[in-house]
Order: C-alpha cells, then sequence, then structure tokens
C-alpha cells in the first residue's frame, strides 16, 4: 500500500494515537447574547473531543486525517437546549502532488444536543448521547472512508460503528435526525447506501478512483482517465438500477464534482460529461462549462 511507502520514507508525519486532525469554526450570530455567553468554550471542547479520542480503539499507524466541521446555531431554549447545521468536510494528501483530495463534504442541517459551560464530554460508545455521538458518528464516517480510498472495503469497520450509532439516535428521545427518510440528506440513509451490497461496486471503484486513479496521474495519465471514467459509467448503470435519490451518491458528487472537471477537462471524449450531467443534475452547469472548454 501507499501508506507503508510513507511510513518508511516520511515517518515524522504519523501518529500512534488518535487519528483524526480536526478543526473546528463554531458560528454563533443567530444566538442571542445570553446564549453566545454560554457557549465560550464550546469551540475548543468540540476540537478537543475530535482530536484527542481514539475512536478506532486501535493503533493508528498513519497520517492523522485533516478534517474541518464548521458549526452555524440556529437557535437555542431553555438555558441549555442548541440546534445547529454543521458542514464536515475530509481530505487527504494525493501522491506525487503538493495537493489534497476532497473525500467528504456533507451538510447536515439537523443537530440539537445540550450543553452547559464545560461541561464533561466522555467517550461512550455504550450510551447514546445527542451531543457526542453525533461526533462519534462523523468521525467513524470520516475514517471509514479515508480508508476506503486506499483499500476495498477498507472502511466497513467504521461504516458500521456509525451504523451503530444511528440505530441508537433513531430509539432515542429525539429521533427524526437519525431516521431513513425518503427526502434529503439523513445520517441513517448514508450508512444504510455505504453497507447496501448494492453499492459494493461503487465502494471499490472509490478505492480505485484514489488509490489507482489520481494517486497515478503523473505516473500514468492514462490510467487515472480509466478509473474515473469506469466509476463514471458505473455510476449511470447503478444509477437506473436503483432508481432513486441516494444520500451517498450525492455526498459523493458534492465533494468530486470539481475535481472530475479537473482532471477531465483534457480527456478526449468530452461526452463523458454528458454522462455525468444525468447522474449529477446539480452540478449540470460545470459540467456544461467543461464540455465548451
Amino acid at each position: 500500500m501507499k501508506k507503508l511507502f510513507l511510513i518508511i520514507f516520511i515517518p515524522f508525519v504519523f501518529t500512534f494515537g488518535q487519528e483524526l486532525e480536526a478543526t473546528v469554526t463554531v458560528n454563533y450570530e443567530q444566538l442571542t447574547t445570553a446564549y453566545k455567553d454560554k457557549m465560550v468554550g464550546f469551540r475548543q471542547q468540540i476540537q478537543d473531543y475530535l482530536n484527542n479520542n481514539q475512536f478506532t480503539g486501535e493503533k493508528w499507524e498513519w497520517q492523522k486525517i485533516k478534517c474541518n466541521f464548521n458549526v452555524f446555531f440556529t437557535g437555542g431554549s431553555n438555558e441549555v437546549n442548541y440546534n445547529a447545521q454543521v458542514v464536515v468536510t475530509s481530505q487527504r494528501p494525493i501522491e506525487g502532488q503538493q495537493k489534497s483530495t476532497l473525500i467528504l463534504s456533507i451538510m447536515d442541517n439537523s443537530w440539537s444536543f445540550n450543553y452547559e459551560p464545560n461541561q464533561s464530554m466522555y467517550f461512550n460508545q455504550t450510551d447514546f448521547d445527542p451531543l457526542t455521538s453525533f461526533l462519534d458518528y462523523y468521525a467513524y464516517i470520516i475514517i471509514g472512508f479515508e480508508n476506503e480510498s486506499y483499500e476495498r472495503e477498507g472502511g466497513t469497520a467504521s461504516f458500521d460503528k456509525a451504523l451503530n450509532i444511528a440505530v441508537k439516535g433513531s430509539s432515542s428521545s429525539s429521533p427524526d435526525p437519525w431516521l431513513n427518510k425518503s427526502s434529503g440528506f439523513n445520517k441513517r440513509a448514508l450508512v444504510d447506501d455505504l453497507l447496501n451490497a448494492s453499492f459494493m461496486q461503487f465502494r471499490h471503484d472509490f478505492t480505485d478512483y484514489h488509490y489507482n486513479g489520481i494517486d497515478l496521474y503523473y505516473q500514468n495519465k492514462e490510467k487515472t482517465y480509466e478509473s474515473m471514467v469506469k466509476m463514471i459509467h458505473n455510476l449511470e448503470k447503478l444509477q437506473k438500477r436503483i432508481n432513486k435519490r441516494s444520500v451517498l451518491l450525492t455526498v459523493f458528487f458534492d465533494a468530486k464534482n470539481g475535481e472530475f472537471v479537473d482532471y477531465l477537462k483534457n480527456y478526449e471524449d468530452k461526452s463523458i460529461f454528458n454522462i455525468l450531467q444525468k447522474i449529477d443534475v446539480g452540478h449540470t452547469t460545470k459540467y456544461l462549462e467543461a464540455m465548451e472548454k
């Protein structure tokens, strides 16, 4: 694996404990002054929680995963109740390039929890807590996708843990954000897709897209094109077969639409963008512009 290559030659970038290098930003503009005053230490507590816990329970021998949690508070009530929207992103380095690839970009509109100033936050995989279990869920999603970008089905263990959290959340006092609903983004639908046999080819293609695709771009551009084009054709077949809006595919295209354009803009067969327009209608304008260049 390429990760082994990095361990041998660049050992100083690795950690043997925590998996995440998270940056947390918080927007309190929609909160009243009284509630803002109670949140003084919130950002640092969340960031410390994500960066100081070992989520997999195993020795993490790779570089920490860079990720961002951008929290936008939408309201507060009863002095301790809060509602927020969160944008979660993660990225990993691309082999042989001085840049990273965006792995995840998720807009989650449903985070409701209780918080008191400087309250203790414990990593507990047994009990469900609206505050910390939300963070645990995304930690596992981030770790799972990171592993999947290097190894086929490498994220299964983490996705299983995320599913376990979603199941507990659906039985909690505030189940709605954790239920598999028919419209919009929701956490249960994402893990259901990830662990559904219908999406196994997508997961294999996801690995090839990264490990046997963009990681090889400066060594073998044709191999990169091959991996990308194969994935696009397989996604077209998948969408025809499942005949529904997939949360997983929406999450994937939200992260990758710009990358498809950047890498395939010099690809000789511009009809590939016609397929992208059909399977990723949310970014049609971007693909149309790429065809015209």
